[in-house]
């Protein structure tokens, strides 16, 4: 089998960083010593001055692939991921068609292996119609399943009652949840129209997507969840508001329900709606400095246990639309661990707590096998980052497919120097090896 060392890392790993050196053979790492090795590699990368991390696991990703492929698809933003740190990545069911039963889901993956540079898995959409599909899903083979509760594409809003407390009480999967409650947001764009016409601003997003409608709709899933004890996931948390729905007291691989935060939410406020316009509308939407603020705290206080980004590219075209006509979301995942790095070189967060919130803890929530952690038999999902190496975004350096960003503009100082996936060293430098494609996720559950 290939080997490679590296050696002379700082490593970050559960809670620690410290110098060392590892040994990766074939998918797996073999050893890993705070001494020098004396064992023979195939290849030696030394990374005097680096840091070396368990790859991100990003846990909500839109890559919009089949049928929307002009904003993204399964190879472009698995390249962007790579690049960016991220190893493994877990897609969204509302493509076209939604990938609303087993064989559907099935068609995702062998594209998948096929095609992405990353390890993958896809989550089942759920819908008011398929719960005999939901309920025969194998929990070892797919990450959970995905419930709209707020609009969404095709037929995946979910606002019957009884499909929920169905969903909640008799299936098995970690349940994955958008809240925002329809109701409350179909009476704001009423109230916005009425006021602005068909030209509202994009800084009233926040004002018509409300706290009020996220809070509603999050406390129902908690609600639901409490009583059935189910295995809920709240994703994108957008409001301070919210926090309190979350207990940080119970570990992590007992809670029976947990919370996700976004790279966006953690960075922008609706302040930056003046200068970054549709680019950062997303849903939820960003709200306040305070709310930004709050999120990043329940972070690191373990109310909100993992960050992803909730990457959704859409064209140019499509963002340049008025505000009922440009979609909500954006590109983000090569970019988020660059992000949080920034933020923890500003003593915003320590890098332990990003590593964990970024990797461990996404294996823990969703019971990952071997991987998410820098240990001996694990898989070699690993990332190279060199904190002192600035660099700014721009077009000439996007590998989206959509060819624009949020952080345009956006000075960094860490960045990206080498991703190995499955101990096969997918990117180093800029430069890509797409011999070998990601492997399908597999859960212990």
């Amino acid at each position: 089998m290939f080997r490679t060392i590296i050696k002379n890392a700082q490593i970050v790993n559960e809670n620690r960083v410290f110098t060392g050196h590892i040994l990766i053979e074939g998918e797996f790492i073999k050893k890993i010593s705070e001494q020098l090795m004396s064992e023979e590699a195939d290849q030696v990368i030394d990374a005097a001055g680096r840091y070396l991390m368990p790859g991100c696991i990003d846990d909500q990703v839109h890559f919009r692939e089949p049928g929307l492929t002009h904003k993204g698809d399964i190879y472009t933003e698995s390249k962007a991921a790579v690049a960016g740190g991220i190893t493994s990545y877990m897609e969204m069911p509302n493509t076209v068609p939604n990938a609303l039963t087993q064989e559907l889901l099935e068609e995702k993956y062998s594209l998948a292996e096929k095609k992405s540079l990353a390890n993958f898995s896809f989550y089942l959409g759920a819908s008011n119609d398929n719960i005999a599909e939901v309920l025969k899903t194998d929990p070892r083979t797919i990450c959970g399943v995905k419930i709209f509760m707020g609009s969404s594409t095709g037929n995946m809003l979910v606002d019957n009652r009884e499909t929920l407390i169905n969903i909640f009480s008799k299936s098995q999967l970690l349940i994955a949840v958008h809240c925002e409650d329809e109701g409350i947001i179909r009476v704001n764009k009423e109230l916005y129209r009425q006021k602005y016409s068909e030209n509202i601003p994009v800084f009233c997003h926040p004002l018509i997507r409300s706290a009020e409608a996220c809070y509603k709709s999050s406390s129902l899933a908690v609600e639901l969840a409490t009583r059935y004890n189910a295995r809920l996931h709240v994703l994108h948390i957008s409001t301070e508001k919210e926090l309190g729905l979350f207990n940080p007291a119970i570990p992590l691989k007992e809670k029976r329900i947990t919370a996700e935060a976004c790279i966006h939410h953690l960075w922008f406020t609706d302040e930056d709606y003046k200068t970054k316009g549709n680019f950062i509308k997303w849903n939820p939407a960003i709200k306040t400095r305070q709310d930004r603020d709050a999120i990043l705290q329940g972070v690191i206080e373990d109310k909100i246990d993992v960050i992803a980004t909730d990457h959704a590219p859409h064209t140019l075209q499509e963002k340049s639309g008025t505000y009922f006509h440009a979609p909500s979301g954006g590109p983000l995942v090569q970019h988020a661990l660059a992000a949080m790095l920034e933020l923890s070189a500003s003593g915003k967060i320590r890098i332990e707590k990003v590593v964990e919130k970024m990797s461990h803890a996404v294996a823990d929530c969703f019971r990952i096998e071997k991987r998410g952690y820098i240990r001996e038999g694990y898989f070699a999902d690993l990332v190279l980052a060199d904190l002192h190496l600035p660099w700014t975004v721009d077009k000439s350096n996007i590998l989206y497919k959509c060819d624009w960003s949020p952080f345009e503009g956006q000075n960094f100082n860490s960045k990206i120097t080498h991703t190995f996936v499955s101990g096969h060293l997918a990117y180093a430098n800029g430069t890509f090896d797409e011999s070998k494609k990601g492997k399908r996720l597999l859960f212990q559950r």
